[in-house]
């Protein structure tokens, strides 16, 4: 009689509280009024929590994004206006005093946080400590007593990218991994993170596998028909 051969077991796919010490990676982008986080005002923020797919993998997940007030006393220089786009004082901007802009998005990261049984997000972003040097400002300044991020430590996509693809400018890096990039969209909050948040996924996923990723140019040299 011949034995039915024995059918292995799918692989057993790591939560997410067991991936990066316990915390959950949060890719957040912030829009400012210049440089100067004790002195500019934070004008946009936007966060996506990173989710799983069905088979493990890194996704993005939804973006929670808030317009703020600029909070009394902090400047705005206008060569940032220009370079953003923003207009402080737009009808449908619809922005919120700091405080209630805040609670908006840390409802949304908290929740991923419950979900995922993570016990703080960790901030990913692209020059990662300017974003978190306002977020952090903002914190102090609404004496904000619920913050779910990390104080001090991040993920950085340029010194990722720069690793994976010798490129450390958002648009350049994310020519290199093959993900769409379109220039006129940038230096939106909501843009700036969600191509943040794919880059992210893309170099953390091939890691995951023990591969490398592989440039745009490494793909057209090894595609099918390719010299």
């Amino acid at each position: 009689m011949t034995q039915e051969p024995i059918a292995t077991p799918p692989p057993r796919i790591r939560r997410m509280a067991e991936r990066f010490r316990g915390y959950l990676p949060v890719v957040v982008d912030a829009e400012t009024g210049g440089f100067d986080w004790n002195r500019h005002a934070l004008l946009e923020l936007a966060a996506i929590p990173i989710e799983l797919d069905a088979e493990g993998r890194l996704v993005p997940g939804e973006v929670a994004c808030a317009h703020f007030e600029p909070a009394p006393g902090m400047a705005i220089d206008p060569k940032s206006l220009e370079v953003t786009g923003i207009r402080i004082d737009h009808p449908f901007r619809m922005a919120k005093p700091e405080k209630e802009a805040l609670d908006h998005v840390f409802a949304a990261v908290r929740a991923a946080l419950r979900r995922h049984e993570c016990q703080r997000a960790i901030l990913v972003g692209h020059n990662a400590h300017f974003d978190l040097n306002f977020l952090n400002a903002a914190v102090a300044r609404t004496g904000h007593k619920r913050n779910p991020f990390h104080p001090f430590s991040v993920f950085d996509t340029v010194s990722l990218a720069g690793v994976a693809y010798g490129q450390t400018v958002l648009g350049r890096a994310m020519q290199a991994a093959g993900l769409a990039w379109n220039g006129d969209e940038a230096h939106s909050a909501v843009y700036d993170a969600e191509r943040t948040a794919e880059l992210f996924c893309r170099i953390a996923n091939a890691w995951s596998r023990g591969t490398a990723p592989a440039t745009a140019a490494t793909d057209a040299v090894n595609a099918p028909g390719a010299p």
